[in-house]
């Protein structure tokens, strides 16, 4: 397939062999056209030396005889018909192309010798088909032209008249004469006689040159279209390059003309962050998910082995037997919340859409925290929880508050403080939790919403608290799904505060519908 520097040169190719194309017709006609205007001069000063010769040879003396019609062999049939003096004939046979003299009646009383040899000697008898045809196409071209030349009147423009495929222009001169009232003296020539040299050359030199300048132009688009994918192929080896994930570091060098190519390196330099990124979460996500994996199995398998042996007592057994069914549980859960994150990134995971009053849904899990509090031994309190409505799906914002209390309790230490507060201010409503945990540190904040991610990976990994490292991600993604926005806050030692921040649920249309029906009534009177 041909590379697209070759498709552009011959679209330019193409293009430019059109445009000549064009330009050379146009310049040819033009060219005719243009000739034309020469060629009436060349006829009309034709025309001006016979008007002068038959002048002159009116003041001489009758320029008008007449001799019997040679047209009939029987010399009783014959008729006289006029023409000019012989030494006005001889006078005329000097001009060129053909010359033809009408008196006043439209008779012919001149004709011209090379009008004359237009039309060959009659047939006679012995004549094949072939040259009476000839004869007879040739003295039908020369009555065309008597004819054309009989319909020029005083003050009309020239007139063109084909004769045997050939155009012939025309013009005509009055003479007034004293032995005849009017003398019609038209002067035809063939334009293919007059422009034709100039069209030939004008062709000619089109054939030599159109050639020349398409080659000439074609080669140095070529060059051009070369430099200008010069560019486009280096980025081309350069991604080639990055053929693996493993090179997604590298970045592409950017031109600083600030041109398309330019603009389409810093795109894809930009992707290549994101895909470098996306790699590196895959990565850690494939690794983080193998190790969480890992230790639950091992301690499967070892309660398994236990409570299989024969050594074992029953009791030991029932002890084995309930750590594997926790393991199993936590197993569960982790699959479940693999599966939510994975059907929340293909966008698989719809929400049930509805008006929900976040107060009862803020005091329950209140309730729960405060059971969950009382066993760890912390205060759990809810200074604010004011009334506000929000469109978002019921189950997926308990999970979410649930993850936050739960996630805040986990890491504060018995005598420690949970707050619970949710406000409504314009048009959003804000949860905010707060407690006084053990924090998390400055350089930990920014990926405390990466999934498998704990702020004390020791202490909690096989704990009781211990969770997965998802509870936050999964809260992120049911803020994002709900329009909202989720940040944290935090001091090593000194607790952390997660914000929930959610759009209020635009009025109903129950509640408009209401006050036009009420309305109604008094507005009609």
């Amino acid at each position: 397939m041909a590379s697209v520097r070759t498709r552009l040169t011959l679209a330019y190719a193409a293009a430019l062999a059109t445009t000549i194309g064009v330009f050379s017709a146009t310049l040819y006609a033009a060219r005719s056209e243009a000739s034309v205007e020469p060629l009436r001069r060349l006829l009309l000063a034709q025309a001006d030396v016979a008007t002068r010769v038959l002048r002159q040879a009116s003041r001489e003396g009758p320029t008008i005889i007449f001799v019997p019609d040679s047209t009939f062999a029987d010399s009783s049939l014959r008729q006289m018909r006029p023409q000019l003096r012989e030494d006005v004939r001889t006078r005329l046979d000097a001009l060129p192309n053909y010359v033809v003299v009408l008196d006043a009646t439209g008779r012919r009383v001149y004709s011209s010798p090379a009008l004359n040899r237009m039309v060959p000697p009659p047939p006679d008898s012995t004549a094949s088909p072939d040259e009476r045809a000839e004869f007879l196409a040739a003295y039908t071209a020369y009555q065309d032209f008597l004819d054309a030349a009989r319909k020029i009147e005083p003050g009309s423009r020239d007139t063109r008249v084909v004769l045997r495929g050939e155009e012939v222009h025309l013009v005509g001169r009055f003479v007034p004469l004293p032995d005849m009232p009017v003398a019609l003296v038209a002067v035809g020539m063939p334009t293919r006689d007059f422009t034709g040299r100039a069209e030939q050359e004008l062709l000619t030199a089109v054939m030599l040159v159109a050639p020349v300048l398409l080659l000439l132009s074609v080669g140095v688009a070529y060059v051009i279209a070369g430099r200008a994918f010069a560019p486009m192929d280096r980025l081309t080896n350069d991604l080639e390059a990055i053929s693996d994930g493993r090179s997604l570091h590298r970045r592409l060098v950017v031109d600083e003309s600030g041109d398309e190519i330019a603009r389409l390196t810093v795109t894809l330099n930009e992707m290549l962050g994101r895909l470098e990124s996306y790699f590196g979460a895959l990565r850690r996500f494939t690794a983080d998910a193998s190790h969480e994996l890992k230790t639950p199995l091992a301690v499967l398998r070892a309660d398994v082995e236990r409570s299989m042996s024969a050594s074992t007592p029953p009791a030991e057994r029932l002890i084995a037997l309930e750590e594997a069914l926790h393991e199993t549980t936590r197993m569960a859960d982790l699959v479940d919340q693999l599966l939510t994150l994975a059907r929340a990134d293909e966008g698989r995971f719809d929400l049930h859409r509805e008006p929900v009053e976040l107060a009862p849904l803020v005091r329950d899990v209140y309730e729960t925290a405060l059971i969950l509090g009382e066993a760890s031994g912390l205060a759990v309190s809810m200074p604010a929880c004011e009334e506000a409505t929000v469109m978002g799906d019921r189950t997926r914002l308990r999970q979410l508050f649930l993850n936050l209390v739960t996630n805040a309790i986990k890491y504060t230490p018995r005598g420690g403080e949970v707050e619970v507060t949710l406000r409504r201010a314009g048009d959003v409503a804000t949860l905010s939790v707060r407690d006084t945990g053990i924090g998390i540190a400055a350089a930990d904040l920014p990926y405390i919403f990466d999934r498998f991610w704990r702020a004390d990976r020791v202490r909690s990994r096989g704990s009781e608290r211990g969770g997965f490292g998802l509870g936050l991600a999964i809260s992120q993604w049911i803020v994002q799904a709900h329009g909202g926005t989720l940040t944290a806050s935090s001091r090593l030692t000194r607790g952390t505060v997660f914000t929930v921040t959610l759009p209020l649920a635009p009025a109903t249309t129950a509640e408009y519908a209401i006050v036009p029906a009420a309305r109604a009534p008094a507005r009609q009177g």
